[in-house]
């Protein structure tokens, strides 16, 4: 169904199997070829369809990458050299 609608990232994907298993391959296909000569985004074939597409939420990626750890070690050395203290080895968080 990708060929029909423009999918651009991993909520589209979500969204084009929902509405699969919602209305279905031939209502997709309908909807898309009554929406223009280009590619609709999911968004145009829902209005087309008269649905409302459930929200989905993005996975959220918990584990740093070697990157964004060098770039907060970064981060923090310019920091500590700006004011005057030792660069911490790990954030600490207080409770309280």
């Amino acid at each position: 169904m990708e060929h029909l609608v423009r999918v651009q990232n991993e909520r589209d994907r979500r969204t084009l199997a929902w509405l699969r298993e919602t209305v279905g391959d031939a209502a997709i296909a309908a909807a898309a070829q009554r929406s223009g000569p280009s590619k609709p985004y999911l968004s145009a074939v829902c209005q087309i369809l008269g649905v409302t597409a459930p929200r989905f939420s993005a996975p959220r990626h918990l584990t740093p990458s070697a990157a964004a750890e060098q770039s907060l070690a970064t981060i923090r050395q310019i920091l500590a050299s700006r004011t005057g203290q030792p660069t911490p080895t790990l954030a600490r968080v207080r409770h309280g």
